[in-house]
């Protein structure tokens, strides 16, 4: 596969393809659009290694290096890099895959902080790793 960037880390935890509603009038996906995915990635990842419900509590600095297209694949890889007692970091790297092609791009990249929540929304421990 070409590349332009480093290789991505972490685990690929979400792809999907980004669509004319996700863009401004000259095709650009908005820089909103990717941090929702990046967020969705996230509550998916940080749930599975709390085993419940998660909240996002933090983003930490995000700028972005390269635009999205419509018609490209959003790649979305996260890797666990600190477990709390009640919180989890996530480094998140947004690539993309362009429309029609192998070539890989990263986007953006931030750590998210995530936290383990009760049925009350009340801060709980994250369970140690099995």
């Amino acid at each position: 596969m070409n590349r332009t960037d480093v290789k991505p880390v972490g685990e690929l935890t979400l792809r999907t393809l980004a669509m004319p509603a996700d863009a401004n009038a000259a095709g650009d996906i908005f820089g909103g659009w990717v941090m929702a995915q990046m967020d969705l990635a996230c509550g998916i990842r940080a749930a599975e290694r709390a085993r419940g419900r998660v909240v996002t509590a933090a983003v930490k600095e995000m700028s972005f290096a390269k635009p999205m297209k419509v018609g490209d694949t959003l790649c979305v890889y996260i890797d666990i890099t600190k477990v709390g007692t009640t919180s989890l970091t996530l480094r998140v790297e947004a690539w993309a895959q362009r429309y029609l092609s192998d070539l890989m791009e990263r986007v953006t990249h931030a750590d998210f902080v995530m936290v383990a929540v009760d049925a009350d929304g009340k801060p709980t421990p994250v369970p140690q790793e099995s």
